[in-house]
């Protein structure tokens, strides 16, 4: 494992160094082909409730990793980190807990050139902090979070390029992977929740750590294929109301949907939306950009069912052969909650605004940084997002 693909969670200084440059002109190199594209101006930019101006996103980044670095933040709250931004009206232009994100569209932010200027000193004081930090939980604390916290976000630009219709920077596999067939029988018992949390970074969704004990349960090995999804749509799924939940229904009368988003039809066959490119739908690939009462919808139809958080998590932490994750997000049956004794840390937005409005989702993408990937790991989102590089797998009834 290459020092850049090696878990962000116990990195040290040299690690973090590493990681935090990289992190940094991913986040570059997307920006510049948003800016290519003619989508580096926020007046250019759809006002869409699921992307951000992508030069906001830029500014943002840099200000989150200033603001719990160098300006030594214990919260998320103005009064809570030293001294001011380098920017005049950092504060005021990319705090994303005070900056409605409608209003992200009308600020009167610095040009493109400035701000990438702002990235690069932040990060070369950042740098140079990190160098002299020691090798401990405590003081790395603030460098772990903020490369998390860019990392996401870069993942969250690949979804803008995506939604978009734009090429994105090199990736090292942006193709769908063939998903193992079959299912795989689990006999249940105890694991740990959350994973050994005495050391390193950890999430504070993630937090309490408790034994857990799952029932015998029975899984797919991989992911729903587009192949089982055609099967459905064959069958009138989109059509067949008893498939639905009531939530699902209102989301589909809504979208007026009969196909997942990014499908297209041509004749008899159909095709993809790939960043702006158009690709022959391949059967035997996992299915992608679909919604949760989508995958519902699947599972009912089916005759199957969407695994919760603790069967997902115990699986992968099984370690058994052929269970194979980490192509894509995945829905689950477990609405985003806290864990008991949770406490929000110190970026206080992150998780706590969000329990019981969400869905948790489980994994990772293709797009997901390999130090951001982890079994235990708790993503969300509201049952709606199809834009997100997230498909599903179910389990037997």
């Amino acid at each position: 494992m290459t020092e850049l693909h090696a878990s962000f969670r116990a990195a040290g200084p040299r690690q973090l160094a590493a990681m935090l440059r990289d992190a940094r002109h991913y986040t570059l190199a997307l920006y510049d082909a948003l800016d290519a594209a003619g989508f580096g101006e926020p007046a250019r930019v759809p006002r869409l409730p699921i992307v951000n101006p992508p030069l906001w996103e830029l500014g943002h980044l840099a200000w989150f990793a200033e603001w719990y670095i160098l300006r030594e933040a214990t919260g998320s709250s103005p009064g809570e980190a030293q001294g001011n931004s380098l920017l005049a009206r950092g504060d005021d232009w990319f705090d994303s807990s005070l900056v409605p994100h409608r209003t992200r569209w009308t600020l009167d932010l610095p040009p493109p050139g400035a701000l990438k200027t702002y990235c690069r000193e932040v990060l070369d004081r950042i740098l140079d902090r990190l160098a002299r930090e020691p090798d401990t939980d405590a003081a790395l604390y603030p460098y772990r979070l903020a490369l998390a916290h860019e990392d996401m976000h870069g993942e969250a630009l690949l979804y803008t390029l995506q939604t978009l219709g734009v090429a994105p920077p090199a990736l090292p596999s942006a193709q769908p992977r063939v998903t193992p067939p079959g299912e795989i029988a689990f006999g249940g018992g105890s694991f740990l929740r959350g994973g050994e949390q005495g050391r390193g970074f950890v999430f504070d969704n993630e937090r309490d750590a408790s034994t857990v004990r799952v029932a015998p349960f029975a899984l797919d090995a991989g992911l729903v294929t587009n192949g089982a999804w055609l099967d459905f749509m064959r069958d009138g799924g989109y059509q067949r109301a008893q498939y639905w939940s009531d939530a699902g229904r209102a989301w589909l009368m809504g979208q007026e949907r009969s196909a997942p988003r990014y499908w297209t039809r041509d004749g008899e066959d159909w095709h993809l939306l790939r960043f702006g490119r158009r690709i022959a739908l391949d059967p035997a690939a996992p299915l992608r950009h679909v919604s949760l009462h989508e995958a519902q919808a699947w599972c009912s139809w089916a005759g199957r069912r969407l695994p919760t958080e603790a069967e997902w998590e115990y699986a992968a932490v099984s370690r058994q052969p052929g269970f194979a994750w980490g192509a894509l997000w995945e829905w689950t049956a477990s609405p985003f909650l806290p864990y008991a004794g949770f406490e929000a840390d110190r970026y206080r937005e992150y998780s706590a605004p969000w329990f019981g409005s969400r869905q948790a989702i489980r994994g990772a993408s293709f797009a997901t940084p390999a130090r951001l990937r982890s079994p235990h790991f708790r993503n969300f989102f509201t049952p709606e997002r199809d834009d997100i590089f997230v498909g599903f797998r179910s389990c037997a009834l």
